[in-house]
Parts: structure tokens; C-alpha cells; sequence
């Protein structure tokens, strides 16, 4: 039966608006357990028995789970979309399904407009050696309580951020280099690497985007790692120098519960050490890096906008840690 205002609101239509799994997606399918990009694991509202008479208190759970919804996605919804105030009259609210969809859509594309997002302190902190030339690669990674969970933190907006940095001088006295310079550069340009639901996004510009793949996201990653970006500096004679950085997750979404972050930095413009005949003042190390350092964070969605209770990782890892040179 089609849905329309002056209707008589029957059990069948709404349940479909509270458990549908096919468009029109039900609340308890983007906003409950769900699958794929859709759920953010909210308690389920219960569907209606045949024949039962819609209460006041039903269509409550409904709109009041709907403006929840709304309140974390940061999606408006219309002015009609509201609870029932006691004594009132049930009547067909027409801009449901509209609403319904709209909530869908924006937690199918990984609630990127949420706002109400806590972001942690480091949880792994990864330092190359003092100073080094050719690479400096970490594998660090971020773990859930179990597959679903993990799903519903990118789903409700969560993301996990990964920080490079330049913490020391590359010099003989301890001053930094024209190179340890350029890596700063380098490293700012990246900026925080936020790697979404949906996509990867940098704070950071400038440098030659080598290769862009800010488009994938959680969903898009499998067991293989995945590049999601790679910038090359720009600057002679330090063009061959770039950082890399991947993703990969421990099984197919749905099932995985890890997701592992490579950060590659590669300096391949050589090195010029100067031995024993150096005169006071010049650097016997011009071309060497101080020491650098990789940092990854989260941010969780919380409870300050709508969720029931913050979604966040379980556990953190520096799964490998490598300096050559």
C-alpha cells in the first residue's frame, strides 16, 4: 500500500520504515546492527506485531531515533519529522521516507558531516635512529573488539590518523641540514592523513602527489596493501625523496577486526659525508635526516550528538619498525 498522508498508519508500513534491509532502508538496518556501510550498532527499535494497532509510543522510538540519527550525521531533517506529544493525535508525517533516506545515504557515506568526534592521545609512537639516510619504514596498526564494531566506528564517522614528523637534526653538531629541512617540508605536506569510511583525506598541500589514492577508505581495503598516498619532494636535488603511506585490513570488510598503516619515507638523493680533512664549521653529515617519528591517533565517535556511547578501537600496535642507513 502506498504511504501518504490521511493514510491509516498500518503495521506492515511501519515496519518497513523501523527493519526494512532494501530501499527504503529501515532505522534498525543504518542505525542498528546493518551490514556493510550501513549501521552504527544503536539498539534496535522492536517491530510491530500483525494487526497491532500503531501506538503514540511506537512512532516515538521511530522519529526520536530518526533525530539522534540526524543530530550525529549532522543531516537536517524536516520540520515534520518529530515526536508525538502526549494526547496527540497519530497522524502520517509525509516527509518520512524522504528522511529515511536521507539519514541512509549520509551513514552510507561514512557521516562525514559528524562532528561530535573525540580524538585520542598517540597510541603508537614509532622513532627512526638518530639520524639516517635511504629509508625509514613503520607498520603500525589499530584493532577492534570484533568485525562489527569496526564497521560502525567508520559507518558513524570515526577515522584513523596517521602523523609524520621530524623530531631531530641530521648534523654533526647537532644542527639541522638543508635536507632535514626539506623533510620538514615534506612531512608538513602530508599534514594529518585521515583515513575515513569512505575516503582519505590530507590537512596538508604543497609537494608533488606522486600518487593519489585518497579516494579509498575503510570499505575499500582489503588484506593487500593499499597506497594511499605518496608525495615526492619538489625541491633539487632532493626530488628523489619522497613518503608513502598505506592501509591494509586483516580480512575483508565484515569480517576484519585490524587495520595496519605502512609509512615509507625514502630519501634516494644519496649521501656526501666529508671525512678527516674537513675545515671548523663544515658538516661531515650534510646529507643525513634526524631522526623522524610516525604517530597514529583515532578519533571516535561519541556520545555528545546522538550515539548511545562512544565507538572506538580496542587495541594498538607497532608491528614493525625499520631505519636503513
Amino acid at each position: 500500500m502506498a504511504y501518504a498522508a490521511g493514510d491509516t498508519i498500518l503495521d506492515d508500513e511501519y515496519n518497513v520504515f523501523v527493519n526494512s534491509s532494501t530501499s527504503p532502508f529501515g532505522y534498525n538496518h543504518f542505525a542498528g546492527t546493518g551490514s556493510t556501510v550501513y549501521g552504527w550498532g544503536q539498539t534496535h527499535i522492536p517491530v510491530a506485531v500483525a494487526g497491532e494497532k500503531i501506538t503514540a509510543a511506537q512512532w516515538n522510538l521511530l522519529f526520536n531515533g530518526l533525530i539522534n540519527v540526524a543530530n550525529h550525521t549532522n543531516v537536517s531533517l524536516n520540520a515534520t519529522t518529530q515526536a508525538i506529544a502526549a494526547g496527540e493525535s497519530i497522524a502520517i508525517r509525509a516527509a518520512l521516507i524522504t528522511d529515511l533516506a536521507a539519514q541512509a545515504a549520509a551513514i552510507a557515506g561514512s557521516s562525514t558531516g559528524a562532528t561530535a568526534l573525540t580524538t585520542s592521545s598517540a597510541l603508537t609512537t614509532s622513532n627512526s635512529s638518530s639520524n639516517w639516510v635511504t629509508n625509514f619504514t613503520v607498520e603500525q596498526s589499530v584493532s577492534f573488539t570484533n568485525a562489527n564494531t569496526m564497521r560502525w566506528f567508520f559507518n558513524a564517522g570515526g577515522k584513523v590518523r596517521v602523523v609524520t614528523s621530524r623530531t631531530g637534526n641530521g648534523g654533526t653538531s647537532g644542527g639541522a641540514t638543508t635536507k632535514d629541512t626539506n623533510w620538514t617540508t615534506l612531512f608538513a605536506a602530508v599534514g594529518n592523513l585521515d583515513i575515513g569510511g569512505a575516503a582519505t583525506t590530507r590537512s596538508g598541500s604543497g609537494e608533488t602527489l606522486s600518487t593519489d589514492g585518497l579516494a579509498n577508505g575503510f570499505h575499500d581495503l582489503d588484506d593487500n596493501y593499499t597506497v594511499l598516498i605518496k608525495l615526492t619532494e619538489g625541491t633539487s636535488p632532493y626530488t628523489s625523496n619522497y613518503i608513502e603511506i598505506s592501509a591494509k585490513l586483516n580480512a575483508a570488510v565484515g569480517t576484519a577486526v585490524t587495520m595496519t598503516v605502512k609509512s615509507d619515507s625514502r630519501d634516494g638523493s644519496g649521501e656526501a659525508t666529508y671525512t678527516g680533512g674537513n675545515t671548523d664549521g663544515v658538516d661531515a653529515t650534510p646529507d643525513r635526516v634526524g631522526q623522524c617519528r610516525v604517530e597514529t591517533f583515532v578519533l571516535s565517535p561519541n556520545d555528545t550528538q546522538g550515539l548511545a556511547s562512544t565507538i572506538t578501537k580496542s587495541a594498538q600496535a607497532e608491528v614493525s619498525n625499520a631505519t636503513d642507513g
